[in-house]
């Protein structure tokens, strides 16, 4: 049985996930507007999803908790969690163990692409069964 088509399955790291959501009239405020439109589906997992919690209560962005609760709810609702299975799948050896998490979910979540800002997933791109690309490359492929 085949599942229905639908937007596309992406996973997007915290860092543009975090740009996306604090700057709304920023660079990746196409990625923002996509998500909302459902024209992309952004998968997380339970450790995707912590860091991002994580990530919006540092202090250098001065966010409120319910400034923090707002930006979840323009992100987590259009979201699909994925579970990761046990074991996990096998992913290529990163430099950054925070890395992994974000190449399991695409594996996991058959996403079409894992898009990122970050060099050392963009260095994985040629050997990784599902397509790493920068936020302009995915952008651009959203025209």
């Amino acid at each position: 049985m085949t599942r229905p088509a639908g937007p596309p399955r992406v996973v997007i790291d915290t860092n543009l996930v975090l740009s996306a959501l604090v700057f709304a009239h920023g660079r990746l405020t196409p990625l923002r507007q996509a998500w909302q439109a459902q024209r992309i589906q952004p998968l997380v997992s339970r450790v995707t999803a912590a860091e991002l919690i994580r990530v919006l209560a540092y202090p250098k962005f001065k966010l409120s908790p319910e400034e923090q609760r707002e930006l979840l709810a323009d992100y987590l609702p259009y979201c699909k969690t994925v579970r990761i299975p046990e074991p996990p799948p096998r992913t290529p050896t990163c430099r950054d163990p925070f890395d992994v998490p974000f190449l399991q979910l695409a594996l996991a979540g058959k996403a079409k692409a894992l898009v990122t800002g970050d060099r050392d997933l963009l260095s994985l791109a040629r050997g990784f069964a599902c397509p790493i690309l920068s936020a302009e490359e995915f952008i651009d492929s959203l025209q």
